[in-house]
């Protein structure tokens, strides 16, 4: 599936969009992993491609005729043109750029046809070996279709048809009447391992939503809402590792509330959650697209954001400042008044890890505090 430095594109054409969509009430970013995992399972992947050349080729060999020559020919294109896609996509996952998922779902159904038409060849030939040969494999890539495809259940559905239906148009041209029974047992059997694709979705996504909440409550602070001790070292931990590749500048501001154990120990501890509750809520109306805040604990937060060139991060702390010092209505009769002092440092210029950029903003809050608070100041080198 999708990984934090692959990502696959969703596809963009309608008919693909319809092949991959996994049901109802999905979010995006579970649509985007799970699309990510029809470029997984690679060894299912090659298992497939190895075994219907090698199928395509000793019938060919057994039977050199002009149906079995096109299917080999058409198997060995499909083939090679699925791996140099595949191969494309994972190179392009990587760099962020968009992939081909549209033409490698293309593809995919294009290699089940190819399994299908020999199956069909290889039944209306007569030759009953290669006839069991072929429909053994078919029955075969039924399984590795279901297991690698189920999270796009329709697209594993239609695949399945493509490479086992052909059985029993197939049926009706043999002169073998007990043949007949596959009118019956192949469309069962499609059905049967296209509601199993069905089903593992269902399950593959509901385990998703319970993995997402759970990362969820594990980041979130359950008061604020903003990140907590946890979520905010993981995204400091991350950006640290871009400025460390040097595709990115950091600021990391450190604010500490002034003046609020005065209003916790005037109007009790709920006033005091209800004070950092509007706290936060002011901080996420003022940051950035792309930055993250977090509460690292009672009164203290902490804003992450990229730098952009013309980003005066100065002139942002004090506006941050000037924010928090407006009056709060928390219900006490008269407007509680608070302030805040922040300290700055910079990634990668104050820090090379997370513990020494977070050690770095808080002697900066100290400067901030010592100066008369309610203002930041820089950290020092």
């Amino acid at each position: 599936m999708n990984t934090p430095d692959r990502i696959y594109s969703l596809p963009n054409l309608r008919f693909t969009q319809w092949l991959v969509d996994p049901g109802r009430n999905v979010p995006p970013d579970i649509r985007v992993a799970l699309v990510g995992g029809l470029f997984g399972s690679l060894p299912i992947f090659f298992g497939g491609i190895i075994n219907t050349l090698l199928v395509a080729a000793l019938i060919t060999l057994r039977r050199p005729e002009p149906l079995f020559f096109l299917w080999l020919g058409l198997e060995a294109l499909v083939c090679a043109s699925r791996i140099v896609v595949l191969v494309s996509a994972r190179r392009l996952a990587l760099t962020g750029r968009p992939t081909p998922t549209d033409l490698y779902v293309v593809l995919a159904l294009g290699w089940a046809g190819t399994v299908g038409y020999g199956t069909f060849s290889s039944l209306t030939s007569g030759d009953w070996i290669a006839a069991t040969l072929a429909c053994l494999s078919a029955a075969s890539m039924v399984g590795g279709i279901c297991v690698r495809n189920f999270g796009a259940p329709r697209l594993s559905a239609v695949m399945v048809a493509l490479s086992v239906g052909p059985c029993v148009l197939a049926a009706l041209f043999t002169q073998e009447p007990i043949f007949w029974l596959v009118l019956v047992q192949v469309p069962l059997y499609m059905t049967s391992m296209s509601m199993a694709s069905y089903r593992l979705n269902r399950m593959l996504v509901s385990t998703m939503l319970a993995e997402r909440e759970n990362e969820r409550q594990a980041r979130q602070d359950s008061l604020t809402g903003l990140l907590n001790r946890y979520g905010l070292f993981r995204a400091l931990d991350l950006a640290v590792g871009r400025a460390s590749q040097g595709t990115a500048e950091f600021a990391v501001l450190y604010l500490d509330l002034d003046g609020f154990k005065a209003v916790n120990d005037t109007y009790g501890h709920g006033t005091g959650d209800a004070l950092l509750k509007q706290v936060s809520e002011r901080l996420l109306a003022l940051k950035p697209p792309g930055a993250e805040a977090g509460r690292i604990g009672g009164d203290e937060f902490v804003l992450l954001m990229r730098l952009d060139g013309d980003e005066d991060i100065r002139r942002f702390s004090d506006r941050i400042i000037d924010s928090v010092r407006q009056p709060y209505d928390l219900q006490q009769g008269l407007p509680v008044f608070i302030g805040g002092s922040i300290g700055i440092a910079l990634i990668p210029r104050h820090g090379a890890d997370t513990a020494a950029v977070l050690h770095a903003a808080d002697r900066a809050l100290y400067l901030a505090k010592s100066a008369g608070k309610s203002r930041a100041a820089m950290a020092q080198l």
